[in-house]
């Protein structure tokens, strides 16, 4: 089967492009809206979603749309006017759910609207939004349940000639997330939008949505992702290349390699990598960075790291390729480190 792609606001997704980092802002008014959207594009976000929850919420949207430094995606639930408008104030992309939206009608004029401005259109649907007729079939939000109601919405779309689409079915259940994208890349051309629902907060949420995309992604399933956090959006967009850089996808920024301290650990590594990873923040560079406890093994544990230290007992080392370059004091080894990496000329 031949994938297609989309162009959001010339990001392209699908068909063998790049997996694409996006997030939701969790802010609301304006200004507040566009400041957020420059921390998670500072963070790496490549495309934004924002909650059009209200009419008068419409309002602002040009002006996020003009301001944004990436292109803004427009959610929109249960009103179809809403929908409409996000399209005419020049949202890059429509996020609906077919369900909830309005009548057959009001979906066709949505279809014909974002085809005149030659915008996507993403339509998912969610385990806990069923639509009653598939529930009243299937009993329970199951992967056929959920694949059903997503086979409906797209022959509604591609019925009114409209296939310039993103799907997603998300689940807060990680198996049957897997079980969900795996039927969907068998089942349809159009590309993919990853993530869990109601994942959690920072910690579970991070486990359970990468339990879920981690295998999908490494069988080339998934187009677009986001982790979806109770926590700021910025973690969220951290968390998504943590996990590309993690599965060899993509790479953006520095990895940290820190060791997990034990018996033997004489200073205090978990600030120091603290200290690290925030000095290191400016820099987009795919470097390899480690932080290890243990003068002795140290530099041979993380030999593949570009640079590193090692602390000891009031002091420690400097390394490079696990060659050691030389000693310092303690207090001085994260400013150290920080000058030998800015003053290489490569980054």
């Amino acid at each position: 089967m031949k994938k297609l792609s989309v162009d959001v606001g010339g990001v392209k997704i699908g068909a063998g492009a790049p997996v694409v980092v996006q997030t939701m802002t969790k802010s609301k008014g304006t200004s507040q809206i566009i400041a957020e959207i420059n921390r998670i594009h500072e963070a790496g976000a490549e495309l934004v979603r924002v909650a059009i929850p209200e009419e008068p919420d419409l309002e602002g949207l040009a002006e996020i749309v003009r301001k944004s430094p990436i292109p803004v995606i427009a959610d929109v639930h249960f009103n179809s006017r809403i929908a409409l408008g996000a399209i005419q104030r020049g949202a890059a992309k429509l996020r609906i759910n077919p369900g909830n939206i309005g009548s057959v009608d009001d979906l066709k004029e949505i279809a014909r609207s974002a085809k005149s401005m030659g915008i996507p259109i993403r339509i998912g649907v969610n385990a806990g939004s069923l639509p009653p007729y598939i529930l009243k079939r299937f009993s329970h939000p199951t992967t056929e349940a959920i694949i059903a109601a997503l086979s409906d919405y797209v022959k509604m779309f591609e019925d009114f000639g409209f296939t310039d689409l993103v799907i997603s079915a998300k689940t807060s259940d990680s198996r049957r997330t897997i079980d969900v994208y795996r039927a969907l890349y068998q089942e349809f051309p159009y590309p993919l939008h990853l993530g869990v629902t109601e994942a959690g907060l920072q910690f579970e949420g991070v486990i359970r949505s990468t339990a879920a995309m981690a295998p999908l992604l490494l069988e080339g399933i998934g187009d677009t992702i986001r982790i979806s956090l109770a926590a700021p959006a910025v973690q969220e967009v951290e968390a998504c290349w943590e996990l590309l850089s993690s599965l060899g996808l993509r790479t953006r920024g520095p990895k940290l390699i820190v060791c997990p301290t034990c018996g033997r650990t004489e200073i205090d590594v978990v600030e120091l990598a603290k200290k690290v990873k925030n000095l290191l923040k400016d820099i987009k560079q795919p470097i390899t960075v480690a932080v290890m406890g243990c003068v002795v093994n140290g530099p041979g544990e993380a030999r593949e790291a570009d640079y590193g230290i090692a602390g000891g007992k009031g002091k420690g080392v400097l390394f490079c390729k696990g060659e050691v370059i030389r000693t310092v004091q303690e207090e001085e080894l994260v400013d150290s480190l920080i000058d030998l990496i800015r003053n290489d000329s490569q980054i």
